[in-house]
């Protein structure tokens, strides 16, 4: 089984920034994708961005590209979204997803990923 605990969530004002983190234990080694997934209030999970452990990012949303930038750090087992010139409209619970597959689909498939997060929530003031 793989943990993750997601921080970072917050309340700000449109055009600020803030960064999300997701701390991943447990059996880490069998995880090979990780993603960031959002649901805003009243509608479906959607695909924010998603990473390889061992490579570049894979996949932005369009409404983030430019904005958002997704990272990891190995030695830390955490993976990060930062999130910058935030709207109103990026105003969602965010959850940390963990897969053991390379391909997770273009925009990601929420059904391969195994492992979630308890999700932040971020709110945006306009």
């Amino acid at each position: 089984q793989v943990q993750l605990v997601e921080s970072g969530g917050g309340s700000v004002q449109a055009g600020g920034s803030l960064r999300l983190s997701c701390v991943a234990s447990g059996r880490t080694d069998s995880t090979n994708t990780m993603g960031w997934f959002r649901q805003p209030p009243g509608k479906e999970r959607e695909g924010v961005a998603t990473i390889r452990i061992s490579g570049a990012p894979m996949y932005y949303a369009d409404s983030v590209k430019g904005r958002f930038t997704i990272s990891r750090d190995i030695s830390k087992n955490t993976v990060y979204l930062q999130m910058n010139s935030l709207k109103p409209d990026d105003t969602a619970m965010y959850y940390c997803a963990a897969a053991s597959g390379r391909w997770v689909g273009y925009p990601p498939d929420e059904k391969v990923f195994a492992h979630w997060g308890q999700g932040t929530q971020v709110t945006v003031s306009s």
